[in-house]
Formats: structure tokens, C-alpha cells, sequence
């Protein structure tokens, strides 16, 4: 699909197009196993199922419309998806009135500045603004609320979620910045690539799992997780992404080693968050998406791939 003949414009509209398709396919499965249930019961599989597809339809339209804007429209989304991200992170950690201060700074001063930094292409700046700057005046702001009381976990989990929330998403965006030979203007390319693979890991690790799904990976962790799921998830998601190599600078092979890699990093980032959230007596971080939880729930998995898909493609391709 990366045909000179087609505009990036036309492109990312068949790939819109092809995502919709799929939607539409999935809905009406969604419907007809719906139907067939016997008059007045409910399923709940299928009821979770028909909620995370029509989900689905609303992130995607959101996605397109961000996309048909333009690049600062896609910055200004992913800024949104950090901020509730954080919300979410920061509403069940255990803080204290003396960490008020610091999360100002997180919220309206280094959020803000990270997406803006990339906005104007300063690369070197957004990169270490979080993880040296930030990680140094946050706990200095804590201190002169004069609480010592477990104020390296304080400390620690407001780094901890500014790295995750924000840092770490903001390198979806930042994929925008990259000057990649003979791809120039389509670079929102490579921002569908890691969203169709990772996501779509996530959707074939929840099918798998429920077809063929026997042996639990860590039922204290994740208790839906699946050795089958896990398998079937990452290695339809790479074919995905190994498919996807003509919106791409890649090679069909490099974008099949690549898929798997973010596809695996993808799965260890819904893992340990998952981890986290077990440890704060959680199922979900939120109820902002039906049938998803909350927003970081949709994107754990792309905190943990983004830095590191960003970085493989900024080293072998700019």
C-alpha cells in the first residue's frame, strides 16, 4: 500500500477503510451470536464482547478523525490519552496532601511541555526531560511539604507513573518527528503499524484465550491470561504487522521481526501494569471505555512498545 501512485492521504483512507471492514465483520458476529442466545438470557462473554467491539468503532473513528486533522491533532490526542492515563494512575496510588505540589508539575507543567517538545521536533530535549529533569525536581517538590512518611514509595510511584503515562505513550506522537528517507509526509504510517500490531495482539490474545485457552500463566496476576492466548495473540499479531509492510520503510521480514518484538514488549507492559493494579486491589484502572476499563487499560501494552519501536526505527532507518 505504500505505492507511490497513492497519496498518504489515500493510503491511510484504504487502511480506514480496511479497519472498518474488519469492525463490520466483527459486529455482525457480535450480533448473530447475540441473536441466537434463547429468548430473555444473557451471556456475558458475548455481552463483554459486543461492548469491546463498539468500543472499538468509537476509538477508531476518534483515531481517524485526529488523523484527518493533521499531526498537531494527534499530539493533542495522545496529550488526552497521558492525562487520563495519569488520572487514572495517580487516583488509586497511595499519595498524601505533600504531594500535591509534585503533581501539578506532573499534570500542568512536564505533561504538557513533553507533548509540546515534540510538537516543535526538539528531540533532544524530549527525551531526557522526564527521566532527568522531572525524576530530580519531583521529589525535591515533595520535600518541602515536610512529610517523611513513606516518602521513597511516594516518591518513587509519581516517577513511576509519569514515566508510564506519559513518557513513555508520548513516543507514539513522536514517531511524527522522524526524517525517514523516500517516506517523507508519512510518517502517521508508522503510527498505524504499531497501533494495528499491538492492539491487535491484545483482540487475538483475548480470542485465542477463550477458544483454545487451558493453562493459566499467572491467575494472581492476570487471572484471564492464557499460555494458548498469549501464543495465538502474539503470533497472529506479528502476520499482522509482517502484512502491514508496505505502509512501512520495512521489509516484509524486518516488519514481521519488528511486530514481534513490540508485540512481546506489549504484552509484558499489560502484564506488569496488570501487576500493579492487583497490588491496589483492582480489576480495571477505570470505567472510561465499556468493556476495555479505563483508558490505561487500553494502553498498557504501548507504553512498554512505543519507546522501544520509536528508538528501532530512529537507529536502522533515519
Amino acid at each position: 500500500m505504500n505505492n507511490p501512485e497513492l497519496s498518504p492521504e489515500q493510503t491511510l483512507l484504504f487502511i480506514f477503510v480496511g479497519i472498518a471492514g474488519a469492525l463490520l465483520v466483527a459486529s455482525t458476529i457480535g450480533l448473530v451470536l447475540r441473536i441466537r442466545l434463547p429468548e430473555g438470557k444473557t451471556n456475558p462473554v458475548i455481552a463483554n464482547l459486543n461492548a469491546r467491539i463498539n468500543a472499538w468503532w468509537l476509538m477508531v473513528l476518534v483515531l481517524a478523525a485526529a488523523f484527518r486533522a493533521g499531526n498537531t491533532a494527534v499530539i493533542v490526542l495522545f496529550a488526552f490519552v497521558s492525562f487520563q492515563a495519569l488520572r487514572e494512575y495517580i487516583s488509586v496510588t497511595y499519595t498524601r496532601r505533600s504531594d500535591h505540589h509534585a503533581l501539578l508539575w506532573c499534570f500542568f507543567f512536564f505533561l504538557p511541555l513533553q507533548y509540546w517538545l515534540i510538537g516543535i521536533g526538539w528531540y533532544g530535549l524530549f527525551t531526557i526531560l522526564i527521566p532527568v529533569y522531572a525524576f530530580l525536581l519531583l521529589p525535591i517538590s515533595a520535600t518541602f511539604g515536610a512529610d517523611a512518611t513513606r516518602f521513597l514509595e511516594r516518591a518513587a510511584k509519581v516517577q513511576w507513573g509519569l514515566m508510564i503515562c506519559v513518557y513513555c505513550l508520548s513516543h507514539v506522537p513522536a514517531l511524527l518527528v522522524l526524517d525517514i528517507p523516500a517516506f517523507s509526509g508519512r510518517n502517521l504510517q508508522l503510527i498505524v503499524f504499531l497501533l494495528l500490531t499491538v492492539q491487535s495482539s491484545d483482540v487475538f490474545q483475548y480470542v485465542w484465550g477463550k477458544l483454545l485457552g487451558r493453562r493459566k500463566l499467572s491467575p494472581e496476576i492476570s487471572p484471564s491470561k492464557t499460555l494458548e492466548g498469549l501464543l495465538g495473540g502474539i503470533l497472529s499479531a506479528t502476520a499482522v504487522g509482517a502484512a502491514l509492510w508496505q505502509i512501512t520503510p520495512f521489509a516484509w521480514w524486518q516488519a514481521a521481526l519488528i511486530a514481534l518484538t513490540v508485540n512481546v514488549l506489549g504484552f509484558f507492559g499489560g502484564f506488569v501494569l496488570s501487576a500493579i493494579k492487583r497490588d491496589c486491589g483492582l480489576k480495571d484502572w477505570g470505567r472510561m471505555i465499556e468493556g476495555h476499563g479505563g483508558m490505561l487499560d487500553r494502553v498498557d501494552s504501548l507504553s512498554f512498545s512505543a519507546p522501544v519501536f520509536f528508538h528501532l526505527v530512529r537507529y536502522w532507518w533515519t
